[in-house]
């Protein structure tokens, strides 16, 4: 059904950077907050970012500073800017299409591997 296409992710030395990019179908974007989240080994999936429909962005802690999230409306794609990468960082990273507050309106993309490692 709604696919969204995640790209972006790699193997990246400590300190430096990546930028992940989520492209949705218009009927999905133009109506859907976006958000990133990641899943490390052993871990449960937390949220990295997030960004509203109006651009209102969110950010874990974790991330706060050196992370940015933007969404290019015309291009239906969100990014996640990830800056001064920690081998922490190394985690599977989703994309999220959703509507804050309503369950079952949401999509999820297959997920891109980010690692961070000297």
């Amino acid at each position: 059904q709604v696919e969204l296409v995640e790209s972006g992710g790699g193997l990246v030395q400590p300190g430096g950077s990546l930028r992940l990019s989520c492209a949705a179908p218009r009927s999905v974007f133009s109506t859907r907050d976006m958000g990133w989240y990641r899943q490390a080994p052993g871990k449960q999936r937390e949220l990295v970012a997030s960004i509203t429909t109006d651009g209102s962005p969110n950010y874990a802690d974790s991330v706060k500073g050196r992370s940015t999230i933007s969404r290019d409306n015309p291009k239906n794609t969100v990014y996640l800017q990830m800056n001064n990468l920690k081998p922490e960082d190394t985690a599977v990273y989703y994309c999220r299409a959703y509507i804050t507050g309503l369950r079952g309106w949401d999509y999820w993309g297959q997920g891109t591997q980010v690692t961070v490692s000297s």
